[in-house]
């Protein structure tokens, strides 16, 4: 799953002014030239302690410490500008305090300093300065910095690529309760990536994850449940995470929960909430939904049944290159189902899905050659695609090369 690179919200802990008193207190400080008490006076502004919350004013005294070096106050400083909070949004000026309080050692900073550059972000994009400060940032312990040095090497991108530092980095997160990198530790341990392949570690990270509420952990951590990948296989606690993930708008989620409907796998068949479920996650551009959706259209299966819009919406799955929905619309261009009967369209949509390895459509590519269907009959070229599904066990190609060497 995409993994974004975070500017975190991270306003550090600090004592927690809790009365009018203390403000006034903090105030008279302030006025004598305490630094502390002039960040701690931006504070009460901001969180309204001991007064009524004024965002400007607190701008006004973080600008005040800032200038006077207080890196926590440049940070936060950075960050109100970057967020057009109290203050006119400035980018610009949002990566010079970051830059400010990143030179003093400030660790939320140098991160956030790192995503200005990774993003492009009032500066000029740059990869290599980027992956610089986010590594300054992780060797100081703060999790995000780890977090993002680690995609940085997942990718890389301003570092070399290395799945193993990434795992590494991962791990850092990870263990300071960073869901974003305990979901991407999963993902990890699921595929072998950097780390041994290990299912039981995969579902330890998802679930870390998950019940922090991360929707690509929930969902991850219920396809371990839903093929008993790690864990013992329960459809039931598949449906259920799914479920949450899929409230949170995950797409993905959103389809696998549309299938356990659509087969009554873990919970009661249900086809029209199946469509229901499908339906969102295909509004939401996922193709594998947009592609089972059309087949419900194409069937009748909790909707009236339709071929025009069941090729409507195989036609948005194609149009991401999902193989089954490209080899769905070439069986419907060679029956006319909701479009003209189109042989030579059918032969086209049959070899984009075939290229992609779907033996369905390596088969009938095949016969497209063998009868000379919407292609020139060619009994090599009909061998050829017949081979390819023989050799993923399609036992329909089998029979026909034999078929066809017998002859």
């Amino acid at each position: 799953m995409k993994k974004l690179l975070l500017s975190l919200v991270c306003l550090l802990a600090a004592t927690v002014p809790a009365a009018a008193q203390t403000l006034a207190d903090y105030q008279a400080a302030a006025q004598r030239g305490d630094l502390q008490a002039i960040y701690n006076v931006a504070r009460c502004y901001e969180n309204g302690y001991g007064c009524t919350a004024d965002q400007r004013l607190a701008t006004q005294w973080y600008l005040r410490a800032a200038g006077m070096g207080h890196a926590d106050a440049q940070y936060t400083l950075g960050y109100r500008y970057e967020q057009g909070k109290g203050t006119t949004r400035d980018a610009a000026q949002a990566v010079y305090w970051y830059g400010q309080a990143a030179k003093q050692g400030q660790a939320a900073a140098a991160c956030n300093l790192g995503s200005c550059y990774y993003n492009g972000t009032g500066v000029g994009q740059d990869y290599r300065t980027a992956a610089a400060w986010y590594r300054r940032s992780a060797e100081a312990g703060f999790a995000a910095g780890q977090y993002n040095l680690a995609v940085c090497h997942k990718k890389g991108l301003g570092v070399e690529r290395s799945d193993t530092e990434a795992a590494r980095w991962y791990a850092k997160a990870a263990a300071q309760g960073f869901a974003a990198a305990q979901f991407a530790l999963g993902e990890a341990y699921e595929q072998g990536n950097g780390v041994g392949q290990d299912f039981h570690e995969a579902v330890r990270w998802y679930r870390a994850a998950a019940e922090q509420g991360h929707a690509g952990a929930q969902c991850n951590l219920g396809s371990c449940y839903d093929y008993g990948a790690g864990v013992e296989r329960d459809a039931a606690q598949a449906v259920e995470w799914y479920r949450r993930a899929a409230a949170q708008g995950l797409a993905q989620a959103q389809c696998y929960l549309g299938i356990c409907y659509e087969q009554g796998v873990g919970v009661a068949r249900d086809e029209k909430e199946a469509v229901r479920w499908y339906t969102k996650a295909a509004d939401s551009g996922n193709s594998q939904a947009q592609c089972n959706l059309g087949l419900c259209y194409y069937r009748g299966t909790g909707v009236r049944q339709s071929y025009r819009r069941a090729v409507d919406w195989y036609e948005k799955a194609a149009a991401q290159d999902n193989a089954r929905a490209q080899y769905n619309l070439g069986v419907c261009y060679a029956y006319g189902h909701g479009v003209k009967k189109d042989y030579h369209t059918a032969a086209n949509w049959f070899r984009l899905a075939a290229n992609q390895g779907l033996t369905d459509a390596q088969c009938n590519l095949a016969t497209c050659y063998e009868l000379g269907w919407g292609v020139p009959r060619d009994a090599d070229q009909a061998c050829y695609w017949y081979e390819k599904a023989a050799a993923q066990d399609d036992p329909e190609a089998i029979n026909a090369l034999k078929r066809l060497r017998g002859r």
